[in-house]
């Protein structure tokens, strides 16, 4: 499975160590989007490593937004088997922490498909920190949350056309009082931080929750 990584300016080289951060895809593939993210994010500092997860039967799968490429990439979402994504995100996770350069324990972030995934990361492996955007899978398994031992932050969208609200309460319903873990909603629909999908992108939802991250990071995952 291929792992691209990006490496912080002046950080990650060994002799300044720094924090990374697995970021999981979304349907479109370590796409134009994901870059962006991922860009952003060693910007702040944070080694970051985005797998290819539809590497067992579509390697390097990438797709932009039209009306085709959306339903070819909903095609390979259906072919993938989510538990064993899983356990080859929780294995990036921890060849990520082995990379020259990177210091402790990587954290996970995943968005849409991604966002899923990032939360079966938590439960099946030992990430620093989750953050995970509108992952519509995460309703039906809340039966993992006894096993995410760390700080977890949530974004959903109120308006979700994939994830109804009552998922998004169930979800708050059950992280109710527990350490560490935090439900943010946005006034948005799904898939509302990617600005490459102009019919999902929503920018003052995207800048608000983008914030949010970055202080749960800066809280959880600190650089330097």
């Amino acid at each position: 499975m291929d792992l691209h990584i990006w490496t912080p300016e002046g950080g990650g080289t060994g002799v300044h160590a720094a924090p990374a951060i697995l970021l999981i895809q979304e349907i479109f593939g370590v796409s134009a989007y994901i870059r962006a993210v991922a860009e952003r994010l060693s910007a702040a500092g944070y080694v970051v490593g985005a797998p290819d997860v539809f590497w067992r039967f579509e390697r390097n799968w990438e797709a932009d937004h039209t009306p085709e490429a959306i339903g070819a990439s909903f095609g390979m979402a259906q072919q993938l088997d989510l538990p064993q994504a899983i356990v080859d995100c929780a294995a990036a996770l921890g060849h990520l922490g082995s990379v020259e350069g990177v210091e402790g324990s990587p954290g996970v972030m995943g968005f849409c498909l991604g966002g899923t995934l990032s939360w079966g990361v938590a439960a099946a492996a030992e990430p620093s920190v989750c953050v995970s955007y509108y992952g519509s899978g995460v309703p039906s398994m809340l039966g993992m949350i006894d096993d995410i031992h760390c700080p977890t932050l949530l974004h959903f969208g109120n308006d979700d056309q994939y994830l109804p609200n009552e998922g998004v309460d169930a979800v708050s319903a059950a992280v109710a009082g527990r350490q560490g873990f935090v439900v943010n909603v946005e006034i948005a629909g799904h898939a509302f931080d990617n600005h490459e999908a102009e019919m999902f992108y929503n920018e003052s939802a995207a800048n608000a929750a983008w914030a949010k991250t970055m202080a749960f990071l800066g809280l959880y995952l600190p650089v330097g």
